[in-house]
């Protein structure tokens, strides 16, 4: 049998997926295949878009085998455009002249961004947002700008929140403008827009709903766009994203039916009005309906693979759920979120406190789940999405509510739909496990679940560890060994740079889950400066500033004050450079006077004034030691039985910049009645007749569990070592990220264990525990001193890199009333912090 040929014409996410699925498919070699992509690099990651910005890399968001490499079947021509299509000689011609016979053509056309015929759209500062080149031009534009323009987004949906979050990681300042009443009108009601709006506004991004966009004219930064309330935005650049459209125009020219809307017509099978032409994704109207997600698009290339090797394989419907991150912002939502179907009921939960919102959508019984949407918070989205259109398996209430119990993956029949993206049942994943899958790589490879956009792994998660798997303690994609055993790689081996450790214990380059985890590792094991070398790249944004950033954009100032002793000297200081800087100041919980409001260029000359009055760093930015809390203990306090001030000071000047896998916090209580609540801490200490009595893992936080006696009637000397001990074993074997508390659950035999290894040397490693301690201690460095004694250090602290001495011109503050507090956009909001 002759080899039959294939013209793809379109080669975006729907174009590549349907090559790979005809020639997995296809064993007999039965078909060749022609791919026109118009485009100058082959298929990405359209759904990713945003992350292009930054690493500014094509092959960041390259798809996996988008180039064929090896299979003479596939012939990728890129950069090139169809312009017409005989349908007799079923011949399509390129841009370029050359002409390409088939047996069969799939229309992979996708779609293109609809652009409101308002005045002034065509102006050269106005740009789409869709593709790489775009991107290009854009960044291009932001960077002819002043630092901190203005820049417009016309269109509050997913793509315009994306396209808004690009600007600004661009160094701009967004305005979003959605002529519905709300962001997100399609995937979210009322009560969840309202919410995303505040957490989209806090994040300085300035949002305009229910009005549009009347007219785009030249102005002084670049265009003066005008609002249909009257209101003008200056702005350097403005990007549509509202809506797009099918990309059908070959198909009408060469007389196949299109939609009364756009698109392709095509029937369950995939075929247009002519049996030899087939339509996927966005340009694709199946039964007259057009979908703009992946999934669907994923589904449509797979049935025309089945189609064209003989099967009867027919579109299976589309899940239009989806979950992603805005900005930051979880959002999710899935099955009937607009309570549609005839006698629905709704079940909220908001909490503008917390900064979410829940709802799900119910039968009229409130027995059978219809959809949800979820705000602020989607962590419930893998467990509840699959139970769409079945029998809840307890009160909606409990599901939503942070209490509550949330149903296990287990609980699924098989035939839920766990990945929606590629249309994979809890069975089939539950059928590689069987067949040997035992991580999440070989499920993504067995069976494509995980592998678009990732909202399913923590129920794959659950369901290999439910079948007995022993799951994968691998950091990331790019270490297989856990945060323990790096720490121990490093310690053995001396490794001191990020890339020796990858390039030998490793792969690729490195993510923001390992490069922070490994820096902290690097300063756990040497006295190194956190931004010495190449370690300053891979610190998050706090370590890298050497100060903790708030909700506009500043950073806050946190002297130490060990056992929140201060002199009335350096009072004064810190009172002066308050007042000259402009300065908030409030004192923490934690004993400390926290400065709220510096701009990033204003921190070393803050911090030269400080540590020439004899402060240094209290860390409140890093994950290590923060503060040791103590009421006045006996030397003022009458019933003081230890001089708790003392300890605290000791404590806080032994363990300060000990990096950790998390904060810690400990407090120093003079006696029982405990002032300094020393019992909430990582570590607690409380004095005793008989000495000090040593509680370990207590936190805060949304989960607050009470520290646990390690031993009691400890003196001085006695109760340093075993906190040594303590520290450095956490910093050895716990989890990224992961408290004491639950950490010490965590450990095999749990307390006991750790009062054995500690206390009783069970594993005969305390020798050496203490002599890591003891290295810390004295290779202890003030990491701001470190910092204004090296010119190279201070160049990082601008606020702009192409232009040093530029201050942000976005940072506004409100002190008409009795607090200075920060300005977001024209709108007040009270300053937070974890500094403490």
């Amino acid at each position: 049998m002759s080899i039959r040929s294939a013209v793809v014409i379109g080669h975006g996410m729907v174009g590549h997926r349907f090559v790979e699925a005809l020639r997995e498919r296809d064993a007999s070699n039965d078909w060749s295949v022609t791919v026109l992509c118009e485009e100058p690099v082959p298929a990405y990651d359209r759904v990713g878009l945003s992350s292009y910005v930054g690493a500014w890399d094509h092959k960041e968001l390259a798809l996996a085998g988008n180039d064929y490499a090896g299979d003479a079947l596939v012939d990728l021509r890129t950069g090139t455009r169809a312009v017409s299509i005989d349908r007799e000689l079923r011949k399509v011609t390129t841009d370029s002249g050359e002409v390409f016979g088939y047996d069969a053509l799939v229309m992979a056309t996708g779609s293109y961004p609809f652009v409101p015929p308002i005045p002034g759209h065509d102006r050269p500062e106005c740009f789409v947002y869709r593709t790489l080149e775009d991107l290009d031009g854009i960044r291009a534009r932001a960077e002819a700008a002043a630092p901190g323009s203005a820049a417009v987004v016309v269109g509050g949906g997913l793509l315009g929140l994306e396209a808004a979050n690009a600007l600004k990681l661009m160094g701009m300042t967004p305005h979003v403008v959605e002529f519905a009443p709300r962001l997100m009108p399609l995937q979210v009601d009322e009560g969840g827009g309202a919410l995303l709006s505040d957490l989209v506004t806090d994040l300085g991004v300035t949002v305009h709903t229910g009005v549009g966009t009347s007219s785009i004219t030249e102005g002084p930064e670049g265009v003066s766009v005008e609002l249909s309330d009257g209101s003008v935005i200056e702005a350097a650049l403005l990007v549509f994203s509202a809506g797009v459209r099918p990309r059908d125009q070959l198909a009408r020219e060469i007389g196949l039916d299109v939609g009364e809307r756009g698109g392709i017509v095509t029937d369950l099978g995939c075929r247009t009005s002519d049996e030899n032409i087939y339509a996927v994704g966005e340009c694709a109207a199946v039964e007259g309906q057009c979908y703009g997600l992946v999934a669907p698009g994923y589904s449509t290339a797979e049935v025309v693979a089945d189609r064209m090797l003989g099967g009867e394989a027919e579109f299976p419907g589309a899940d239009l759920s989806t979950k992603l991150k805005l900005m930051g912002v979880d959002v999710a939502s899935f099955g009937d979120a607009h309570a549609q179907a005839p006698g629905a009921l709704e079940v909220v939960l908001s909490d503008a406190a917390k900064g979410t919102y829940a709802k799900l959508v119910v039968s009229d019984d409130a027995k059978t789940l219809l959809g949800g949407i979820l705000v602020g918070d989607a962590s419930a989205y893998a467990s509840l999405r699959p139970l769409v259109g079945r029998e809840l398996p307890g009160d909606p209430a409990a599901l939503i509510s942070p209490a509550g119990e949330k149903p296990g993956a287990g609980s699924l029949p098989d035939d839920a739909e766990v990945c929606s993206c590629n249309g994979v049942t809890k069975g089939t994943i539950c059928g590689a496990i069987a067949d040997g899958a035992c991580d999440i790589a070989q499920v993504k490879s067995c069976t494509n679940a995980g592998t678009t956009c990732g909202g399913c792994l923590p129920t794959i998660k659950q369901l290999l560890a439910s079948s007995g798997v022993v799951m994968s303690k691998a950091l990331c994609e790019h270490f297989e060994q856990s945060r323990a055993e790096l720490f121990e790689i490093v310690q053995a081996t001396d490794t001191r740079t990020f890339s020796a450790l990858i390039s030998k214990y490793g792969k690729g380059t490195g993510c923001d889950i390992c490069k922070p985890v490994v820096a902290s590792i690097l300063a756990s094991t040497d006295s190194d400066h956190i931004l010495h070398r190449n370690q300053a790249g891979l610190q998050d944004t706090n370590d890298h500033f050497l100060a903790n950033i708030q909700k506009n954009g500043t950073y806050s100032v946190v002297p130490r004050m060990p056992g929140g002793e201060c002199t009335p000297e350096q009072l004064i200081v810190i009172g002066e450079v308050a007042r000259d800087f402009g300065l908030y100041t409030k004192v923490t919980g934690g004993q400390r006077i926290d400065l709220f409001g510096a701009r990033v260029e204003q921190l070393p000359a803050i911090w030269k004034r400080l540590v020439d009055a004899g402060m240094e760093s209290g860390q409140a930015y890093g994950k290590s030691l923060r503060t040791v809390k103590s009421c006045v203990g006996s030397t003022w306090c009458r019933y003081g039985v230890q001089d708790s001030v003392g300890m605290a000071v000791d404590l806080e000047n032994r363990y300060r910049g000990l990096r950790s896998p998390h904060k810690l916090k400990f407090g120093v209580s003079g006696c029982a009645r405990e002032c300094a609540e020393a019992r909430g801490k990582d570590v607690g200490v409380i004095a005793t007749e008989n000495g000090w009595n040593l509680y370990v893992g207590g936190n805060g936080g949304q989960s607050p569990k009470h520290a646990q006696l390690l031993a009691g009637g400890l003196d001085d000397e006695t109760l340093v070592r075993y906190i040594d001990r303590y520290l450095m074993f956490y910093i050895r074997t716990a989890d990224r990220l992961q408290r004491t508390a639950p950490w010490v659950e965590s450990l095999e035999g749990g307390l006991d264990h750790l009062k054995d290894v500690v206390c009783n040397d069970s594993l005969g490693i305390a020798a050496e525990l203490e002599a890591a301690m003891a290295k810390h201690v004295d290779g202890y460095k003030d990491e701001w001193a470190g910092v204004l004694d090296d010119p190279e250090k201070l160049s990082r602290f601008v606020s702009f890199v192409n232009a040093p001495d530029a201050a942000d011109p976005t940072v506004e503050f409100d002190d008409t009333g009795a607090r200075k507090v920060p300005v977001l956009m024209g709108m007040p909001q009270f300053a937070g912090s974890t500094s403490d």
